[in-house]
Parts: structure tokens; C-alpha cells; sequence
């Protein structure tokens, strides 16, 4: 059979890069169970399995921020104006993954809705109401409009990203339990990991936006300000990332055993090394709450994942966790997390709830930008 090919358009959203389909485009699937009909389209699309990790023969980058899909298409949420499905390629294995979301690619999933015209817009501003359908929880994207479509000239520099922007606000309602159903999946603010080899490593698991495990970057005898390609490049330390993340998924609820967390449920949880700032060592720390630097799909990520960097939002409001223990002096304002590529703002709306604390909402700001239209072939 030769090359076959389908619309799509390249965007980039946030820190991160993907293939954004219109579901009306790809060959009907109705939930999860179907999504195989959607499989040699991704990988053939992105360019994977690659055993040599580059995605040369299609339009991936070889790094999991570059190894994205997102399906945009009609609303099947009451609350929502248009439904939503991330999927994570991955990279030396056929896999796509669908249990999770990408916070990046979220912040392009509202304004490609309304220059598509799935979602009708009109004014200065727009307020698209997003179902994500991995999660099943709703986004709210706010950004400027102009003749009808998104704006992308604006002034707004996220680091990680050459030049500025205009500014897209996410707002993730009620995150809490993304993917297990509790903002503690075990039920506890720390507990002790069994990893072989290593005494069993503090660690704290929370599941906001996206499930993370936090420890202590100097629990592996890491200072936690290691360039990602440093990680990379430890072979001791990669295998211990990956035998954490392996355990925590089973913790976790997110996988029946070891096995399936190893072959098929690649892309989750993501893993957080954290430390406190130290602005009289690193002046760059200066009015920093945490230093992190995260490891998602088993490889150290250049910036941060949005939806764990508001997972670091979440915990940091969980008495007794990793992410308190290491957080720099309270103040008014916004949480700024100190990763690879320079800061990032989030920020956690908490509320009382029959006298218990409650995680509303958790926010961040983004830019995005469409690259290419066109058909890709697979």
C-alpha cells in the first residue's frame, strides 16, 4: 500500500510541539477502546518507533515534548465548547499514550478550535471551554481575539521559548485526580518508595492536572539545578528515574503491575526531583519557591510539563509533602518554579469545603502559535 495522507496542522503550544488533527478528519473512534484506528496514523505522521531516537522519518523531534498529538472536535461535555484528546507518542516504542494530558498543548487547543472554526468566536477576547477527554475535566483558555482568530503577536515571553507572545490564561477546573481519582492517590502526603537496589526513597504522590512523584533531588545525591543533558547522560541515575516512576504508577493505581507500566503506560507519572532555592549561592534564585527539574516519558525535559509544574502548585499546598518541605519562604502572589529553561508562574486556587481544604482550580499562562497547515502522510 503506498502513503497515505491526512490534514493537519503543526502548532506550538507552549514549550511543547504537536500534530493537531480535527477529529472529523481521522476514521471514527468512539472512545479509548477504539483509538487503534487512530494508532499507524500517529506513529507513521511523527515518525515512530525510532530506535535511534531522532523521528527522522517523519515530523517528531525525538524528544517527548516534540512527540505529540492533540484530536479537537465537537463537545460531548454539557460544560464544554469542544472536546479535546492528547496523545503521546512515543519515541523508541509504538506506542501512543492516552492517560494524561499535555498542559502545553492544551494552551493551543483553544485558539486552533476558533481558527478552524469548530468553535464560533467573536469580539476582542475568547473564552473556550475545553473537555479534556483523558482526564474527563474541563480547561478554560481566555486570549485575545482579532477578526475573528487568535492572536499571536503580544508581548508575553515565556521562557523556554525564543521571542514573545501574545498571552493565552489556562485554567484547569477541579484538577484534582486527573488520572486516579484523588489528589493523594494513596492517601498520603509522604510515603516510602521500594526501589531496587536503594533504601526505599521519600517520595510524595499527587495527582493534579497530571500525577507526579516528587522526592528530593538530594535523596539520589543530586543538587536538583543538573542541565537535563547531564541527566541524560547518567546511566545510574536514568535507570533509578524510570525504576521510581515503574514503582510509582503501581502505587499510584495507575497500572495492574511493573510489566504494564513498562510496555504500555510509558508517559505516566511523571517524576519531580525538587529543591529549595538558594539565592545567596545562585543569585539567578532570587524570588524562586522551588527548584525542579522533571522527567517526563522516562527523559529529562528541557523546561517543565505545564500539568506538572501545576501538580508542583497543588502539592505545594499539601501540608507535610515533598514539594511544602522544599519550598522557599511563603509570600503573596503567584508560585515561581525554577526549571532548565529559566521560571515559570502557577498558581493554586484553594477553597473550604465542609471544613476540609479543597483544590478549585490551579492557573498558568501560556503562548501558542500555528507553524504549518497542510497534509502530512503516514
Amino acid at each position: 500500500m503506498g502513503e497515505r495522507k491526512v490534514r493537519a496542522v503543526y502548532m506550538r503550544g507552549g514549550t511543547s510541539r504537536a500534530l493537531m488533527f480535527r477529529r472529523d478528519d481521522l476514521p471514527p473512534a468512539d472512545s479509548a477502546d477504539d483509538y487503534a484506528a487512530w494508532r499507524d496514523i500517529f506513529l507513521g505522521a511523527i515518525g515512530s518507533p525510532d530506535p535511534n531516537g531522532r523521528q527522522l522519518n517523519g515530523i517528531g523531534g525525538g524528544i517527548s515534548s516534540l512527540s505529540k498529538v492533540a484530536v479537537i472536535g465537537a463537545p460531548t461535555h454539557p460544560e464544554a465548547d469542544v472536546d479535546y484528546t492528547f496523545g503521546q507518542v512515543g519515541v523508541f516504542r509504538p506506542t501512543v499514550g492516552y492517560r494524561g494530558n499535555c498542559g502545553n498543548i492544551s494552551s493551543a487547543v483553544g485558539p486552533f478550535a476558533v481558527d478552524e472554526g469548530i468553535v464560533a468566536a467573536g469580539g476582542d477576547h475568547a473564552a473556550v471551554r475545553i473537555h479534556n477527554t483523558n482526564t474527563g475535566k474541563i480547561i478554560i483558555a481566555e486570549f485575545a481575539l482579532e477578526d475573528g482568530r487568535a492572536v499571536v503577536e503580544g508581548a508575553y515571553e515565556l521562557q523556554g521559548v525564543a521571542g514573545t507572545g501574545a498571552p493565552i490564561r489556562l485554567t484547569f477546573r477541579d484538577p484534582g485526580g486527573a488520572s486516579t481519582g484523588r489528589l493523594l492517590p494513596t492517601g498520603s502526603a509522604n510515603d516510602r518508595l521500594p526501589i531496587a537496589g536503594r533504601t526505599a526513597l521519600p517520595v510524595s504522590m499527587v495527582d493534579a492536572a497530571n500525577p507526579v512523584c516528587f522526592l528530593a533531588a538530594q535523596s539520589l545525591g543530586l543538587t536538583g539545578r543538573e542541565a537535563p543533558d547531564t541527566l541524560a547522560a547518567d546511566a545510574d541515575i536514568m535507570k533509578t528515574l524510570r525504576d521510581i516512576r515503574v514503582a510509582a504508577a503501581v502505587a499510584m493505581t495507575l497500572a495492574p503491575d511493573e510489566r504494564h507500566v513498562r510496555e504500555v503506560l510509558t508517559n505516566l507519572p511523571l517524576v519531580a526531583l525538587v529543591a529549595p532555592p538558594d539565592p545567596a549561592a545562585h543569585p539567578d534564585e532570587a524570588g524562586v519557591d522551588i527548584i525542579v527539574r522533571m522527567v517526563s516519558s522516562d527523559q529529562p525535559h528541557k523546561a517543565s510539563p505545564l500539568t506538572g509544574a501545576l501538580c508542583v502548585a497543588a502539592a505545594a499546598h499539601v501540608p507535610g509533602s515533598v514539594v511544602a518541605d522544599a519550598m522557599g519562604p511563603p509570600h503573596a502572589g503567584d508560585l515561581v518554579i525554577r526549571h532548565p529553561s529559566g521560571r515559570l508562574e502557577v498558581a493554586a486556587e484553594m477553597a473550604t469545603v465542609d471544613g476540609e481544604e479543597k483544590l478549585v482550580s490551579v492557573t498558568a499562562i501560556r503562548t501558542a502559535r500555528r507553524i504549518m497547515e497542510g497534509d502530512v502522510y503516514y
